[in-house]
């Protein structure tokens, strides 16, 4: 059938299974806007701006698994989506960005809003594409959402011109190409994981977000049990093992727990799944798990010995890669192992001050009454941290974060993604107020589509933890880092048509939070804490993780 190049741009989304994306219309795309008009059972979301559709697109994806979508127009529209695709890049989300720009003959003429936004985005894709010609424009698409989607999954541009989306071509449907992957491990790479499993005495397993994109958490929580290790997790690992478990100690780096730092610089053999020994996580890689072999499973091969040298490495689907060891395997038990990591646990808690209203109670009561089931997104920053900190994640895709770029002001558009793509679950954006100020315009998104939606912002009228690293190394110069004015949070959430609740007090915690909750709609609260509370454990940056201390160490030091 004879369709324009819009309605193959549509046809082409329903095909792979596409039900809502995120977008603000502009010039050049107005075709493609034309034709999702025609095509309800797409949902549009428009947010605020640009970057809000990125953000949200990239929470859709992260919550369900799923390619997520985003449209902009030429120039700065798509300029405009460059921060979330860049932050999907860093930490291989799945995503489409689909831009349009101006008619062929104007291309390269420095035309009105015209950008190559192809060759802006080339280091943050995994592959980008202009279009040029209709008859390329399905194959072209369908060849994006394979690629975002195979291997190591990432975000993938197709930029469109607008004569393109006009332009009548022949369609025809396909069936969507699944994901590939290429295993390029061995049975003899195998083998000789198996090998030092086996071997090993002192076993520790770190567990990245490559565990979830692989859906390799069953395997993960199985290999677990099989060889009696204890368990830490990245950032972005979060909820690929059941936080609640005896077995878990918390998160591994900058931030990580005492446990985790120092039972992983203890240990005789690391089993890294899917993680990519990221600066935060090892700090000083001369001096990360000296006494330790390492055992790298990755999708990735550009990873292998990148920022660590690994003993052995397995490159492929984690999933496969895991299955393929576990068939080799017989339960084994380390009870002198487990008892020193339990120690560990005991001896060095994580722990705030409970005699006054801190964010990591806010999480603790978060936690307490969803159960650890909401889905949480964040922002970057001290509240951040908390959030990896003290709410229990115990399933995947549910802790939805800026790990690689720490983008502030990914929060709020990748929940209303996340509410979108998992209407029947309670999403809770976390912000401290300087990420929420950035995107707070996209409370104006949630409010226009009745998108019920949880925004809580640790307001301590500071940019947190920059303010924590001028505390803690810059002689107390707080270089614009205060925030103090005369911004009304609640005020503006109301103007923006969203409800809103203060809290200034411990014990109005939980009644916001219950009745947050009870209103089904977007909703803001307020949490007004203190402007020097800090994260504690912590690790200098350039130190070993072993380094890591807590504000008892402080005190004593001083």
């Amino acid at each position: 059938m004879q369709l324009t190049g819009s309605e193959i741009v549509v046809e082409c989304l329903k095909e792979q299974g596409v039900d809502t994306v995120f977008g603000y219309p502009g010039g050049t795309i107005l075709n493609i806007y034309d034709a999702l008009y025609k095509h309800p059972e797409i949902k549009h979301i428009l947010t605020s701006h640009e970057q809000g559709a990125s953000h949200a697109a990239d929470g859709y994806a992260r919550s369900t698994g799923k390619v997520g979508v985003c449209l902009a127009t030429s120039g700065p529209g798509a300029t405009n989506l460059v921060t979330g695709i860049a932050t999907a890049y860093m930490d291989s989300i799945p995503m489409i960005a689909i831009t349009c720009n101006v008619v062929l003959p104007a291309l390269g003429k420095d035309s009105f809003q015209e950008v190559d936004i192809v060759g802006v985005t080339t280091p943050v894709t995994k592959h980008g594409f202009i279009v040029k010609d209709v008859r390329e424009l399905a194959k072209t698409i369908r060849r994006a959402f394979h690629i975002a989607r195979s291997g190591r999954p990432g975000p993938v541009i197709v930029d469109i011109t607008k004569d393109v989306t006009a332009a009548l071509c022949e369609y025809k449907p396909e069936t969507p190409k699944a994901a590939e992957y290429i295993n390029k491990y061995t049975d003899k790479d195998i083998d000789k994981a198996v090998e030092l499993l086996k071997a090993a005495k002192k076993p520790f397993l770190y567990v990245g977000g490559g565990a979830i994109a692989a859906d390799a958490t069953d395997e993960v929580r199985k290999l677990a049990d099989m060889i009696d290790a204890p368990v830490c997790d990245t950032l972005m690992g979060k909820g690929a093992f059941d936080g609640r478990s005896d077995r878990y100690t918390g998160m591994i780096g900058m931030h990580g727990t005492k446990a985790s730092n120092l039972g992983v610089t203890e240990c005789d053999l690391l089993i890294a799944l899917g993680a990519r020994f990221s600066d935060r996580v090892i700090g000083n890689a001369k001096k990360f798990c000296k006494g330790a072999k390492i055992i790298h499973f990755d999708i990735d091969a550009a990873e292998i010995n990148k920022n660590i040298h690994s003993t052995v490495s397995v490159v492929g689907n984690l999933k496969d890669s895991l299955n393929d060891v576990l068939k080799r395997l017989s339960p084994v038990k380390h009870p002198e192992w487990m008892g020193r990591i339990a120690s560990l646990k005991n001896e060095y808690p994580l722990n705030y001050d409970h005699n006054k209203l801190t964010f990591p109670y806010v999480m603790e009561t978060i936690d307490k009454l969803t159960e650890g089931k909401a889905i949480i997104t964040t922002d970057v920053g001290q509240h951040q941290m908390w959030a990896a900190q003290y709410y229990r994640y115990s399933e995947p895709r549910t802790f939805l974060s800026s790990g690689g770029l720490g983008t502030m002001g990914y929060g709020l558009g990748a929940c209303i993604g996340a509410k979108m793509g998992n209407p029947d679950r309670i999403v809770i954006n976390i912000a401290g107020d300087g990420c929420f100020r950035m995107n707070m315009n996209e409370l104006a998104t949630a409010s226009r589509y009745n998108i019920p939606i949880i925004q809580v912002v640790n307001n301590n009228q500071v940019l947190g933890m920059v303010r924590q690293w001028q505390t803690l190394f810059y002689e107390k110069r707080y270089s614009q880092t205060v925030l103090e004015d005369k911004v009304d949070f609640c005020a503006v959430a109301k103007a923006l048509g969203c409800e809103a609740i203060l809290v200034t007090k411990k014990e109005e915690v939980e009644p916001a939070i219950k009745k947050a909750i009870e209103l089904n709609a977007p909703v803001l609260i307020n949490v007004m804490t203190g402007k020097d509370d800090s994260v504690f454990p912590m690790v200098p940056g350039g130190a070993p993780i072993s380094e890591v201390f807590d504000e008892e160490d402080l005190k004593k030091k001083s």
